[in-house]
């Protein structure tokens, strides 16, 4: 570990250097007009990993390249570690709420400031600089070692889903890594056992053939935004419960032994909330807040469009609107089932006279974990080292859609990573801590370490 450690301390300057020169390629991938910049991004890891003697393969997909790298031949009987991440990013949007431009890296405080510092391309960017740390010191990787790396996670993996359906024995290995997931708190290693999973929908509501004059024909002509309103409001109430039938019907409370080991977290309702900026908490008040964000399902509207929304009035009745959501799923909840509920639930919801259309744009289901597999044992002592606290179980409210197929062959994934919950993931002022970065890069190379030894050395 001394060896990682005096990689890491000489080389500072220049892995900083490297990974802002990744963040400034703004690869978002739900934006057609950045398409090339995705292009971008996934050529500059693929770069990176060659340097290190990896062999590089660009999978075409109907959007962004998907990477699959080799590691070189590591010593005979050596186990595999497949290690998956993204470098594809949200849009930054909005972009008059960010201190320094998105895609103009900073560093201020200690922290490096960007879209994609902490979700993913700096988490990536950690688990590739082990990997140089490791093959300095000794000339070689001891271990085998597959590289994953998407473009498509923050549009819903479908490019990844289609390759890895197809080509399953891609994910056979002793473990999986996912570095796309931050401690539960400073200090406080931690390891997801659950992953929600989520159903992106729109609802598009239509109530006229084109916008008319609210003067002319307000109270009565149907307005598609009153109408969408009302609608989104049979699906849920105030007190946080979703009204689609049948949603709740799989869901299971976790166990007394696990809701008593949440409390012994140093994550707490008030710093919680002083983190989410709000003056107070909604949802469902018979259970937890750390139950509701990581063991109940929820439903989320994050946009509607419609009307007129320009500087200055235009008094309109809008014709149409579309509301974007998503419900996030817990274990044993199907992401087809839901998504057919809800289905059911808006066409019992929309009045006669509004033509109501359901798109369902993604749709993945939870993932449930073990941690008796070896590789665990060999994080927690790998962090035991580096961070000197071990792992704490925990689950996550967030999704990643690709991770069932990651599991597909058996082998355990460990959900970890060195992010912290103020990273601002999806919003204004991203950032990661780079004392977390340096610190990460020894972990991931002690962590493969002790994998090539089976968690013996």
């Amino acid at each position: 570990m001394s060896d990682l450690t005096s990689f890491v301390e000489r080389e500072r300057p220049r892995l900083l250097r490297e990974l802002s020169d990744w963040l400034r390629i703004p690869s978002v991938s739900t934006l057609p007009e950045h398409a090339g910049d995705c292009r971008r991004a996934a050529g500059w890891i693929a770069g990176r990993l060659r340097t290190l003697g990896f062999r590089v393969e660009s999978v075409e997909t109907e959007r962004h390249p998907i990477l699959w790298a080799e590691g070189p031949a590591a010593p005979p009987g050596a186990p595999t570690i497949l290690c998956y991440g993204h470098y594809d990013v949200q849009p930054p949007d909005p972009l008059d709420a960010w201190i320094t431009p998105p895609f103009e890296p900073t560093v201020r405080d200690g922290r490096l400031f960007g879209r994609g510092t902490a979700d993913d391309k700096g988490q990536v960017f950690c688990v590739v600089a082990a990997l140089e740390g490791l093959k300095a010191a000794t000339g070689r990787l001891p271990l085998n070692v597959r590289l994953l790396i998407e473009g498509e996670e923050e549009v819903g993996s479908k490019g990844l889903t289609a390759f890895l359906s197809a080509q399953p024995d891609r994910t056979i290995a002793d473990a999986v890594l996912v570095t796309d997931v931050h401690m539960v708190a400073p200090g406080f290693p931690s390891v997801d056992t659950v992953l929600r999973g989520i159903v992106h929908a729109e609802i598009h509501v239509r109530t006229l053939k084109s916008d008319l004059h609210s003067g002319l024909y307000g109270g009565a002509a149907p307005n598609a935004i009153e109408t969408l309103s009302h609608l989104l409001t049979r699906l849920k109430g105030p007190d946080g419960k979703i009204k689609i039938a049948g949603i709740y019907d799989r869901v299971k409370r976790p166990s007394a032994k696990e809701l008593k080991a949440w409390k012994r977290l140093p994550i707490k309702e008030k710093g919680f909330r002083a983190e989410a900026g709000a003056k107070a908490l909604t949802g469902e008040r018979r259970y937890g807040f750390l139950e509701r964000i990581w063991a109940r399902p929820t439903l989320e509207i994050h946009g509607i469009v419609g009307g007129f929304v320009g500087a200055g009035a235009k008094t309109v009745i809008p014709a149409e609107a579309t509301a974007k959501l998503s419900i996030r799923l817990v274990p044993d909840q199907r992401a087809g089932e839901v998504a057919r509920q809800l289905g059911k639930a808006v066409k019992r919801a929309a009045p006669k006279y509004a033509d109501v259309a359901v798109t369902i744009l993604s749709a993945s289901d939870p993932v449930q974990t073990g941690l008796d597999a070896w590789p665990f044992a060999a994080l927690d002592r790998a962090f035991k080292e580096v961070w000197k606290r071990g792992v704490s179980p925990i689950r996550s409210g967030g999704s990643i859609p690709i991770v069932p197929l990651l599991q597909q062959r058996g082998a355990p994934v460990l959900l970890t990573g060195i992010g912290l919950p103020d990273d601002g993931l999806h919003g204004p002022n991203e950032k990661l801590n780079l004392e977390q970065l340096w610190r990460g890069i020894v972990l991931f190379g002690r962590f493969f370490e002790l994998m090539a030894s089976g968690g013996r050395s």
